[in-house]
């Protein structure tokens, strides 16, 4: 039996709600797929300012660090929205001290939820597509300058961090259709065009890889008209946070879907793209559809346990597809219910 070693971070609001049922999710995929999972439970975000005046304690860190893997429920909340330091500053501490410099955010249009996305039908149909944002660079990190009548933010790129983002995601379509469109604004800034310079450099005797370029505006208005256009969209830090967040709303509900943060030697972290929802914390009726699939990425990404994240994956379809649905998805299904029937259905296709 393969046995990991995985550290929870439950952080705020919903997080420990979610975290719950992920762990529950990959415990019973464990037991059908001959895995062992030690799971570390570490306060993280506002959790831990609460407890240790610190986002990202010495200690999470260093069991962060010791994992194979690392997962996330949520982090923030107004509660800390005056604190010395915010909740998200120990996810962007985190990130940085593991050097997780790629974010891999699917986005795919499950089976029987069609009517809950905001497109037409005929839109959002076949929608399935993977978002690579460059994580650890860009507008976000670069030099920042700021004054009562003037401020500056400094969007800075090497050739070498284009270089290690795009290998990711031809990686990743490799494994898909191979196609990768690398979003960009090269018609005015100097890193967009120093960035499709290496993306197409690197593309060139890749014949397993067929890559466009497409205008970061014109992918905006592309994602809402003709999703199902696109396999994997390669982009830096500023279009991929706002594009992500954009096509995130094709799934029906953001509490679908999951992401994964890789890169460096050491764990990746996994997380549910939404936010900590303080306002139903403790009700028992978040969806933690996303926080499995985040489980199912950890698995296959973090792991390598592909057979183990697609089971996983099909058990979220499967008890969607029976009909199951929380408040976001117009139903009355409670955040248990859900991880009851993930599980069940785990256990069910073996």
């Amino acid at each position: 039996m393969s046995s990991f070693q995985i550290c929870l971070l439950p952080g705020d609001g919903i997080g420990p709600e979610v975290t719950a049922v992920a762990r529950q999710a990959l415990e019973a995929v464990g037991a059908v797929h001959g895995l062992s999972f030690a799971f570390t439970e570490a306060a993280f975000g506002g959790a831990a300012i609460d407890a240790h005046a610190d986002p990202l304690p010495a200690a999470t860190l260093e069991a962060a660090r010791t994992a194979d893997a690392v997962f996330l429920g949520a982090v923030g909340g107004p509660k800390w929205d005056v604190a010395p330091k915010r909740p998200e500053a120990g996810l962007l501490g985190l990130r940085k001290a593991l050097g997780l410099y790629a974010n891999i955010r699917p986005v795919k249009l499950r089976p029987g939820l069609e009517d809950l996305s905001p497109l037409k039908p005929e839109r959002a149909a076949g929608a399935d597509l993977v978002i690579v944002r460059e994580l650890t660079g860009g507008l976000y990190f670069g030099e920042k300058r700021e004054g009562e009548d003037a401020a500056f933010d400094g969007c800075d790129y090497s050739a070498a961090e284009v270089e290690r983002i795009t290998e990711i995601a031809f990686q990743i379509a490799a494994r898909r259709s191979g196609r990768v469109t690398s979003v960009d604004k090269a018609n005015v800034l100097a890193t967009s065009r120093l960035w499709r310079r290496v993306v197409t450099r690197l593309a060139a005797g890749r014949e397993e890889i067929a890559l466009d370029h497409v205008l970061v505006d014109a992918a905006a208005m592309a994602l809402v008209t003709r999703p199902a256009s696109f396999d994997v969209i390669l982009t830096e830090n500023l279009f991929g946070d706002i594009l992500s967040d954009e096509a995130s709303v094709i799934a029906g509900s953001i509490g679908l879907l999951g992401s994964a943060s890789l890169g460096g030697d050491g764990p990746g972290l996994f997380e549910p793209i939404h936010g900590s929802a303080p306002d139903i914390a403790g009700q028992g009726v978040a969806n933690p559809g996303g926080a499995i699939a985040s489980a199912a990425m950890l698995l296959r990404d973090g792991l390598g346990l592909h057979e183990a994240g697609d089971a996983l994956d099909a058990a979220l379809d499967a008890a969607l597809s029976d009909g199951l649905r929380t408040p976001d998805l117009g139903g009355g299904a409670k955040t248990a219910d859900m991880g009851r029937a993930v599980a069940e259905a785990v256990l069910k296709a073996a």
